[in-house]
């Protein structure tokens, strides 16, 4: 861990780390059912208050935050470790959130049953070039009747207009980002530990190109026990995926070569976000043991859309 700066800890299972224009992180605790904005001397102040399990974030055509809630987990406390365990006795349902930074008003944009979508536990989000935006839901598991969710990718309009879910099932989907151009869908599977991949056709469409297994085009996965969580893409158009047990960063091509794993010391090692004025700054949260991290990269990250930078 030399190479990596501790910004703050303390945190409650935090993820969906935002880079602000001033250097601060907002991310969410999903553990506390909080948005949180950390500042560079590792101060903390609450944005908003979303309860159930506030989960991926992005920032909007309209500079607000749109979060992906979960609606909470139940939580294993190990002693060094914050471990999620299945649905939240309180669970609060699956929905997509609008949160305005300045005033912390929070706005359900879709909840489950709107456009006759199912919703269990929206957990990543990404915005394209058309001001629309792609989400996974990661589903649920219901330890005592045993049960676990067959979800989607979802692809929504910030006007409340259109929400579809255009890939079905997906297995387990954690991580989404978008290719350099555009043109490539890339999600990565929890328990499968696949990156997968998706030919964009039109603003919310994909082909129906597939691979064994399922939806999609099998890009990389890695052997042995692990699993993967959130991801971000360079500008080169690696693909950056969090890989829970291994404790890291796996940096994969978009032709499926691994090009270098970046190692940390937590397990649940879920998010990476890209900033600074020359977008080697990465930013990783660990979540089991409450930590917001920073180091320099190896390569830029990609801008997203409307990422302002600092």
């Amino acid at each position: 861990m030399e190479r990596f700066e501790t910004i703050t800890d303390g945190l409650r299972f935090p993820e969906g780390p935002v880079v602000m224009p001033d250097g601060s992180i907002i991310l969410t605790e999903i553990a506390d059912g909080k948005i949180t904005r950390v500042l560079a001397d590792g101060s903390k102040q609450t944005v908003a208050t979303t309860g159930g399990g506030p989960n991926g974030l992005a920032i909007g055509p309209d500079g607000k935050l749109y979060c992906c809630n979960n609606g909470g987990f139940e939580y294993v406390d190990s002693g060094s470790y914050l471990v999620p365990h299945g649905i939240a006795a309180d669970y609060s349902g699956g929905r997509i959130e609008r949160i305005n930074i300045e005033t912390g008003a929070v706005e359900v944009l879709y909840k489950s049953g709107d456009f006759g979508c199912v919703l269990r536990g929206p957990n990543d989000i990404v915005f394209d070039e058309h001001g629309g935006f792609w989400f996974t839901d990661h589903g649920k598991q219901d330890f005592k009747t045993r049960c676990h969710d067959i979800v989607g990718i979802f692809y929504g309009k910030t006007d409340g207009s259109f929400l579809e879910e255009v890939i079905f099932p997906s297995y387990n989907p954690n991580g989404v980002g978008l290719s350099p151009d555009g043109k490539t869908l890339y999600a990565a599977e929890t328990y499968t530990c696949r990156l997968t991949a998706f030919n964009i056709i039109a603003p919310g469409k994909v082909d129906d190109a597939a691979g064994p297994g399922g939806p999609g085009i099998p890009v990389y996965r890695p052997a042995g026990y692990k699993f993967f969580d959130s991801l971000a893409v360079e500008a080169n158009g690696n693909i950056c995926v969090a890989t829970i047990g291994e404790c890291g960063i796996s940096v994969i091509s978009p032709t499926g070569e691994l090009v270098e794993f970046i190692a940390t010391d937590d397990i649940f090692t879920t998010n990476i976000a890209f900033g600074g004025p020359d977008m080697m700054d990465a930013y990783l949260t660990l979540s089991g043991s409450g930590r917001l991290v920073k180091t320099r990269w190896n390569r830029p990250g990609l801008k997203l859309q409307y990422q302002e930078i600092e």
